[in-house]
């Protein structure tokens, strides 16, 4: 009866489960999973978000497929502010970054056709793909004291039938931005196979520290056809507000192509709420507050990590450039599974594991840096106190089934 693309184990995880039943008998989770923002306790400015809000334009329905023309001047203004001259013709408003991987996927993509797509990474391309009916081919992000982008093993999954390449800039979780290196070593491969590059870009403002050699955006690239996701839910911390963008970039000719066609694929589903629209100037500006309080706390979540963990300690922090989430290596004492099930059974500690972003070896365990500072250092010491008092020999089995979450733990 039901299409073969929703072919997922819909079962509970054993993780979700164990989550419910603690929920249940009322103990108090200390969530170190935390990723929204409009609950985890940052101020935001409501008067002046309410108040973009209530404007008498919204009363009126005035479709325009790729988005009023002030909205999109706004988020032209987002880009002129990082001192990138993008004009308001390149950009596109979408509902989320999930719309628009879905619209790209059916401009660039047949039935059948391939996208490669960073691993590990958010566990959602594979999810994105099937229901426009392309097959997701990974590629490697490889770690040697801080992560890489594996361009030999990147252009080793090229096929014929490839369509695209997605860069998570920085990647989400690992927190690695793309380097210049990289990225002139995949010009020209794109350039010959004809390849679309797709950069997700939503983490780009949440960097922890400066480095020269970081790719901050592709919104300024001509050689090839590029797509520069990004919107409100990360760089505003306004996940509720539905609406985002793409930039495109490249060729003046490509882009014109790819313009009409986008252009009419927004038009078939004229997503984004004309209120939000109106909106979305005083969004922006309102968004400058929360990005502010969101970096602040992810570089003190952050730095505390590096102290609590760099003294002889079991666990191990690996380096990350940026985003909101960091990645811990644990002792092989376990499975990732394992840890997860037996830190919130035994110490009320909720961590996510490597395999829900497909960390491809054990056993890593994923934060987010977005915590609450006082839940999130109680948090962390627990964990280490798991870590290191633990003597289990037990050698680490990768966990059965397909227990990775649709969308991590709900």
């Amino acid at each position: 009866m039901f299409s073969s693309r929703l072919h997922w184990d819909l079962r509970p995880n054993p993780l979700t489960l164990l989550l419910e039943s603690k929920r249940r008998s009322g103990a108090a989770i200390l969530d170190l999973t935390e990723s929204n923002p409009t609950r985890a306790g940052f101020t935001y400015p409501e008067p002046a978000i309410l108040q973009a809000l209530a404007q008498q334009g919204s009363l009126v329905y005035d479709p325009t497929p790729i988005g009023l023309p002030a909205a999109r001047e706004a988020v032209a203004a987002y880009y002129r502010a990082r001192g990138h001259q993008v004009g308001s013709d390149r950009i596109l408003l979408t509902a989320s970054t999930s719309e628009a991987y879905a619209f790209l996927f059916k401009l660039l993509a047949n039935p059948g056709d391939e996208i490669l797509v960073p691993r590990p990474s958010y566990p959602l391309f594979d999810y994105l793909a099937a229901l426009e009916s392309v097959r997701p081919v990974p590629y490697a992000l490889a770690y040697h004291g801080r992560w890489s982008l594996d361009v030999d093993a990147l252009i080793s999954a090229i096929t014929p039938r490839t369509r695209a390449i997605v860069l998570v800039n920085p990647n989400n979780p690992t927190g690695s931005f793309l380097k210049h290196g990289e990225l002139e070593r995949l010009i020209p491969v794109c350039q010959e196979k004809s390849l679309a590059i797709l950069s997700d870009e939503v983490f780009s403002d949440y960097a922890l520290a400066a480095e020269q050699d970081r790719v901050e955006t592709l919104a300024g690239e001509q050689r090839v056809l590029a797509f520069c996701l990004s919107g409100l839910s990360k760089i505003a911390g306004l996940p509720q507000m539905k609406v985002g963008w793409m930039v495109l970039a490249g060729p003046q000719t490509l882009q014109e192509a790819a313009r009409n066609r986008l252009e009419l694929i927004a038009d078939t589903y004229l997503s984004v709420g004309t209120p939000v629209q109106h909106a979305l100037p005083q969004l922006l500006a309102a968004g400058d507050a929360v990005r502010e309080q969101i970096q602040q706390r992810s570089r003190a979540n952050h730095n505390f990590l590096q102290s609590a963990l760099e003294a002889n300690s079991s666990c191990t922090l690996l380096h990350t450039e940026g985003g909101w989430y960091a990645i811990l290596r644990m002792p092989r004492t376990r499975s990732e599974e394992q840890w997860c099930l037996e830190l919130l059974e035994k110490d009320s500690v909720l961590v996510q594991p490597g395999y829900f972003y497909d960390f491809e070896t054990e056993a890593f365990l994923v934060v987010s840096l977005l915590t609450p500072p006082e839940t999130f250092r109680e948090g962390i010491q627990r964990l280490r106190t798991r870590a290191d008092s633990s003597q289990d020999p037990t050698i680490a089995q990768p966990p059965s089934g397909n227990t990775r979450p649709r969308n991590g733990i709900q």
